[in-house]
């Protein structure tokens, strides 16, 4: 069989997905030219953007490659560096494979899938510039044998120190510590470090659970725009309609208290209803700017899903939690009891956040995300998760009243709460093929 044969003979065909992707045809002749395969306009099969979001913009590419013996073509699949992989036959590629007839081709690991058809079966091609060499059958390596990279891993790992090794969390790690000691006897600064550094790792807690990647400027500007909220005085109007018009004024925790339910009541408008939905606001600021993005940005930067509100609603309350803690708290037990007593309290505040503000503003955004998916019947998630998410703050406070065994039910509730979300975010996310795997939900 001639090249010219050749290329009218093998083809891709589109066997799990809508037969959409090519137009009118599920099928997708092959030529002497190579084939992307991705979302982007300008591949030559273009997938639906808004149907096929686990598929990166140039997922993949088939090449034909000639013999320089008898000139017959045969193809192999290369993949672009896509976010979800490319699988040959349920086999994660890495780099480029030549294909043959029958070969089944899947763009993520639950994308969809081609079948390559080929009406003759190709030769064997060794393709000198695409597959490594294999060792010769004269001079097989040893089983004793080490190699260079063996001697110096470092130089073999690539991006697997990034994606698997979590070399960032590593490398911040270090910088803070380097930090901390650099402030020692400055307790303001060496405060402002710790907390930061705890609530980073909190937040990267939550990040791993959620499994879904987010534009860092996006999470880290949610929680400045908190800050700036709470720095405004866009914060006294919150305390005059919550605390004064409402029946949100609370006793200070030191004084006596008629009754839990009163005190549960105040906490519900004061605390619950009023900082939660201070806390929103960045993520309904976030949905909004979106809007006016191009479609690539739009589903990069907005919130769409349970997950983009879980994300944005968390990091959020690191931002609330930070200003409050070093702002009021801190300062407050510092005066009254020593620099120690503000440590030990910044520590207990910070570290406590996936069962405290961190619980509640990312259930709240859970319930934004899913009134964005189900826009029909948002009024009436927005209730439930706002009044919900008020709630929980509520219980915590009053709790505060009471006694250490209520604290530690409310704050497992509260932590409860979140996780259930997260775990029904990830499966109702319509990108849920395209999500990271996480060590905690995901075992396997």
């Amino acid at each position: 069989m001639t090249g010219k044969n050749a290329r009218h003979n093998a083809f891709l065909r589109l066997v799990s997905g809508n037969g959409a992707a090519f137009g009118s045809e599920s099928r997708y002749s092959l030529t002497s030219k190579e084939v992307v395969i991705g979302r982007d306009p300008s591949c030559q099969v273009v997938l639906d953007a808004m149907m096929y979001r686990m598929v990166s913009r140039r997922h993949a590419v088939v090449r034909p490659v000639a013999s320089s013996v008898d000139s017959k073509f045969s193809w192999v699949l290369c993949d672009l560096n896509s976010a979800n992989g490319t699988y040959l036959n349920g086999q994660r590629l890495y780099g480029c494979q030549e294909l043959h007839a029958g070969d089944r081709i899947s763009l993520g690991a639950d994308g969809p899938q081609f079948l390559f058809e080929y009406a003759v079966a190709p030769q064997p091609t060794i393709i000198t510039n695409q597959v490594a060499p294999l060792p010769s059958a004269k001079h097989p390596p040893k089983p004793d044998s080490v190699s260079f990279t063996q001697l110096f891993p470092i130089i073999s790992t690539g991006k697997d120190l990034t994606r698997k090794a979590y070399l960032v969390p590593g490398i911040l790690t270090v910088v803070f510590v380097v930090l901390m000691f650099a402030t020692v006897g400055r307790p303001q600064a060496n405060q402002v470090i710790v907390a930061t550094y705890i609530a980073l790792a909190a937040y990267y807690f939550i990040y791993q659970l959620c499994g879904k990647p987010k534009p860092w400027w996006v999470l880290v500007g949610a929680a400045l725009s908190t800050t700036l909220i709470l720095l405004s005085p866009l914060l006294n109007l919150f305390i005059f309609i919550f605390r004064e018009v409402l029946p949100g004024s609370v006793p200070p925790i030191d004084q006596p208290v008629s009754s839990l339910t009163e005190l549960f009541v105040g906490y519900f408008f004061g605390a619950g209803l009023m900082e939660e939905l201070l806390k929103a606001l960045p993520i309904l600021g976030v949905y909004l700017i979106a809007l006016g993005l191009p479609p690539a940005w739009r589903e990069r930067v907005g919130v769409w899903e349970p997950l983009d509100g879980i994300l944005l609603g968390t990091a959020s309350a690191v931002g609330f939690t930070l200003l409050e803690t070093l702002g009021q708290y801190v300062p407050a037990a510092s005066l009254q009891a020593g620099t120690e007593a503000g440590l030990q309290v910044l520590i207990a505040r910070i570290l406590g956040l996936p069962a405290g503000h961190m619980a509640y503003s990312g259930y709240l955004g859970y319930f934004i995300g899913l009134a964005a998916l189900k826009p029909r019947h948002a009024k009436q998630i927005l209730a439930v998760g706002y009044l919900s998410a008020a709630a929980l703050h509520a219980l915590w406070n009053t709790a505060g009243h009471s006694n250490n065994l209520l604290l530690v039910v409310v704050g497992v509730l509260s932590y409860a709460f979140l996780m259930a979300a997260i775990l029904k975010a990830r499966a109702l996310s319509p990108t849920r093929s395209q999500n990271f795997a996480t060590r905690f939900l995901d075992p396997k």
